[in-house]
């Protein structure tokens, strides 16, 4: 008769675990602390980063959509403009060894002067333990963490999901008028929005 109680709860307690292990970092809530590679040879931490605000970008240069905003000089525009509010911007490589968009620190570097592209540094993330932490599924994905730590947007880069440069000025950027929010001092509008482009290349 006690069969089916038990039977329930057991079921119960997995989907809770399995729900908390497989959380995503939620907007407003404090962002999940990492540790990684750095391709200029050091090692990045993000607890060392707290005071400042913080954007992730999740990349892939082999990939087409993140080929359209890097080739526009979409993303460059935007480093630039973080920058010039003491932003930092952090980009992230999950891709796996043999995967689409895998890099080593000096092929990162490389790429980054060709394009013109100024980020504070590149994370390098081959085990995918830093994307799974933040459940980072696409490239270009976008994370911005707040002084305090707070995770305060996470989304797409724009409003077109497409791979054609034209609609670069025709979509609206959402990473743009969240710096504009932050700047002005006010709460980002538009905080959480839908990513597009590859998936992240991780291993398996």
């Amino acid at each position: 008769m006690h069969r089916f109680p038990l039977l329930f709860l057991a079921v119960f307690f997995f989907v809770f675990a399995f729900s908390v292990a497989n959380a995503e970092p939620a907007v407003s809530k404090p962002a999940p602390l990492f540790s990684g590679a750095a391709a200029d040879g050091g090692t990045v931490t993000l607890a060392d980063l707290r005071g400042k605000t913080v954007i992730l970008e999740w990349t892939n240069h082999e990939c087409p959509f993140v080929k359209k905003h890097y080739e526009s000089g979409n993303i460059q525009g935007l480093q630039k403009q973080a920058a010039a509010q003491g932003v930092v911007w952090l980009q992230v490589i999950s891709s796996a060894p043999g995967k689409q968009g895998y890099v080593d620190g000096e092929t990162a570097r490389k790429a980054n002067i060709e394009r013109g592209a100024t980020p504070a540094n590149t994370v390098l993330d081959s085990t995918g333990a830093i994307g799974k932490l933040y459940g980072a599924t696409n490239t270009p994905q976008f994370f911005i963490i707040n002084p305090q730590g707070v995770l305060v947007y996470k989304g797409g880069i724009d409003s077109i999901a497409s791979t054609d440069k034209a609609d670069v000025a025709r979509a609206e950027n959402y990473i743009s008028a969240a710096l504009k929010d932050l700047a002005s001092g006010k709460p980002i509008a538009k905080s959480s929005t839908k990513p597009y482009g590859c998936s992240v290349k991780y291993a398996g």
